[in-house]
């Protein structure tokens, strides 16, 4: 099966799921979309095979969103992704893509319906715990 991460290397959530799907017993192919963003086809091919609106895809915390006024309603769908082709930082992450599925993995545990097999448990890297069954609390 083969299992493709949009991934930045700097996030603790897309280091943890890169970590899942290790630990699941699969080597996704890595794209740190930063270096190597999607290309706008891409982009939009990701956006509806996860079936979410264009802004949910919007990351805030730690790009230009506020600076570039993305929160105003007014922004058409090809507006925010010409935005996001500008500024990559904007599209939030980890992105998985699986036969199963295609995924934004916030919170990292949503990755595992995209897994065959499971993981056992897994310890995140705040303590947090995974358990089989999906279930997690602190560490």
């Amino acid at each position: 099966m083969t299992i493709t991460i949009y991934h930045n290397p700097n996030c603790g959530t897309s280091r943890n799921t890169l970590a899942m799907i290790r630990q699941s017993g699969s080597e996704p192919v890595v794209i740190e979309y930063l270096k190597t963003p999607p290309s706008r086809a891409e982009l939009v091919d990701l956006i509806g095979r996860m079936g979410i609106p264009v802004r949910e895809l919007l990351r805030q915390k730690g790009t230009p969103y506020d600076a570039l006024g993305l929160d105003k309603g007014t922004w058409s769908d090809d507006q925010l992704i010409d935005f996001m082709m500008a500024h990559p930082i904007l599209i939030n992450r980890p992105i998985v893509v699986s036969p199963k599925g295609v995924r934004l993995c916030r919170p990292s545990e949503k990755v595992l319906a995209l897994l065959d097999g499971g993981i056992g448990e897994f310890v995140k890297e705040d303590g947090d715990v995974v358990r089989p069954e999906g279930d997690h609390e602190r560490g």
